[in-house]
C-alpha cells in the first residue's frame, strides 16, 4: 500500500523565471514525486510549489528545493507584498493517503534539524508540528518578516527549533510543520486603496474577531492597480470558501468598493468547490459523486 504525502513549499521569488524553474527542477530530478502544481506571483514575489509522493521521497525532494532556494535567492534584495521571513519561507507537509499526521511531524522535524545543521537556516515548527502552542500559528513566527528578525531572533522565547540562533543573512529563517489541505484565495477589489484591503482583512480573519479559519491581510496588486484581501482558508470545512467571499463583499460594501474578481492559489480540494456550488446554485441533495470526474476512476 503507497503511503502519500503532499508538500506545498513557498519561495520569495516571483519574478525571475530562471530561478523558479532552477528550483522547482529539484522536484523533476526525484524518481516517484510528483509535480501537481506551480505559480508564481509578480506583485507577492513568491512561488508556490505543489508535489506528492512516498513519505521518504517528499522529504528529500523538500531538502534539494530549500538547498537550491539558498543557493539562487538573496533575502537582503528582496522585496515583496507577501509577509515573508526566509527564501524558503515555509514548508507544509499533508497527510494525503495511509499517513498519519504524527508521521508528517517526524517528517517536518528530521527535516527542519537537517536544515538546520548542513545549511546553517534557523528553523521554526507550526502547526502540528509546532514545540509549543506559542508557535502554532505561522503569522506569530513571521511576525516582524526577515528585517524584523535580526532581533527578534536574540531573544529566548524565539530561539529556534533548530539550527543557529542567529538570522541567516542571505536565506533568511525557514517554518516547517505539518497541516490539512488549505485554501489558498484571494479576493480582487476595485479599488487601488490598500488600507481598505487591510480594514477588510482586520474583519474578515480569526484573529480580528471574524471568521474561524481564515487569516487574511491587504495586498496590492500593482500590475493591476488593484488591491486585494489575500487568505488561508485553513480549514475549508469548517469555514467554507463562500462564507469567506461574502463576509469580504459585505466588508467591501462599506468602503463602496466592489468586488472584481477572485483567485486560487494552487490546488483546491474539489469538495471546496463542490461546496461552493451547492451554496449559490442552492442545489439540494448533491454530492460529490454526481460528479462527472470523479467517477471516471472508479
Amino acid at each position: 500500500m503507497t503511503k502519500l504525502v503532499e508538500c506545498v513549499p513557498n519561495f520569495s521569488e516571483g519574478r525571475n523565471v530562471k530561478i523558479i524553474e532552477n528550483i522547482v527542477d529539484e522536484v523533476r530530478k526525484i524518481e516517484g514525486v510528483k509535480l501537481l502544481d506551480y505559480s508564481s506571483d509578480k506583485d507577492h514575489n513568491r512561488s508556490v510549489v505543489t508535489f506528492l509522493g512516498e513519505p521518504d521521497k517528499v522529504e528529500s525532494a523538500a531538502f534539494n528545493l530549500i538547498r537550491k532556494a539558498a543557493e539562487l535567492i538573496d533575502m537582503r534584495k528582496h522585496k515583496g507584498a507577501h509577509p515573508r521571513m526566509g527564501a524558503t519561507d515555509v514548508v507544509p507537509f499533508i497527510p494525503i493517503k495511509d499517513v498519519s499526521t504524527e508521521e508528517c511531524v517526524e517528517i517536518s522535524r528530521k527535516l527542519g534539524e537537517k536544515v538546520g545543521t548542513e545549511l546553517a537556516i534557523p528553523v521554526y515548527l507550526y502547526e502540528d508540528a509546532a514545540s509549543c502552542p506559542e508557535r502554532r500559528n505561522l503569522a506569530d513566527i513571521r511576525k516582524g518578516q526577515y528585517e524584523g528578525f535580526f532581533e527578534k531572533i536574540k531573544k529566548p522565547e524565539w530561539k529556534p527549533d533548530f539550527g543557529p540562533q542567529k538570522m541567516n543573512v542571505k536565506s533568511g529563517a525557514t517554518v516547517i510543520g505539518t497541516r490539512l489541505p488549505l485554501v489558498a484565495y484571494n479576493v480582487n477589489l476595485g479599488t487601488d486603496d490598500v488600507g481598505i484591503a487591510n480594514a477588510i482583512a482586520r474583519k474578515v480573519r480569526y484573529i480580528g474577531g471574524g471568521l474561524r479559519y481564515v487569516k487574511a491581510v491587504g495586498v496590492k496588486v500593482t500590475e493591476r492597480n488593484i488591491v486585494q484581501v489575500s487568505m488561508n482558508l485553513v480549514n475549508y470545512e469548517k469555514t467554507p470558501v463562500y462564507s469567506a467571499q461574502e463576509m469580504v463583499k459585505m466588508e467591501a460594501k462599506r468602503y463602496g468598493v466592489p468586488v472584481i474578481g477572485s483567485e486560487v492559489i494552487g490546488l483546491v480540494p474539489m469538495k471546496a468547490l463542490i461546496d461552493c456550488a451547492k451554496y449559490y446554485l442552492q442545489i439540494e441533495n448533491f454530492d460529490m459523486s454526481q460528479v462527472l470526474e470523479s467517477r471516471l476512476y472508479e
